[in-house]
This record gives structure tokens, C-alpha cells and sequence, in this order.
């Protein structure tokens, strides 16, 4: 499984959507509501999905499954 489809599968298991209602360029707040909580439930389920820590400062670039990617991305290359 790439890392997108792995990070769409955690946020549609997570937030209880259908696949087709997420879109790679949806806004995680505005575009399918999501709140603090299941925000950092996220995060948490990130971490574990890929087995990696993530800063506070990469989490405040999360704005779409596209951001996401390219920072999970750069975090996997690097290990």
C-alpha cells in the first residue's frame, strides 16, 4: 500500500467517511470537519501506521491528504 492510500485508509477509518467523500486536496478542518480531538487521534494513528514521530511543527502543516504525503514522504525517505 503507497503512503497515500495508507493515510486516506487512517483518515476514512478514523472520521467515518466514505472514500469517495475525501479528496486529496480537502482541508482536514474546513473540507470534512474534523475537530482538535480526532485531529490529534490522527496524528497518533500516523504514527503508528508508519512507526514514526512527528513534530508539532510538521503537524501544523497538515492542511490535506497532499501535505501529508509529501511530509510522510520526506519523513520515510530520511530513515
Amino acid at each position: 500500500m503507497d503512503i497515500k492510500a495508507k493515510i486516506r485508509e487512517v483518515l476514512i477509518n478514523l472520521l467515518k467517511l466514505k472514500p469517495q467523500e475525501l479528496q486529496d486536496n480537502v482541508r482536514l478542518c474546513d473540507g470534512i470537519g474534523a475537530d482538535s480531538t480526532e485531529l490529534v487521534e490522527f496524528v497518533i494513528a500516523l504514527e503508528k501506521a508508519f512507526n514514526l514521530k512527528l513534530s508539532a511543527k510538521e503537524v501544523t502543516k497538515f492542511c490535506s491528504v497532499d501535505d501529508i504525503e509529501k511530509i510522510i514522504q520526506g519523513k520515510v525517505k530520511a530513515n
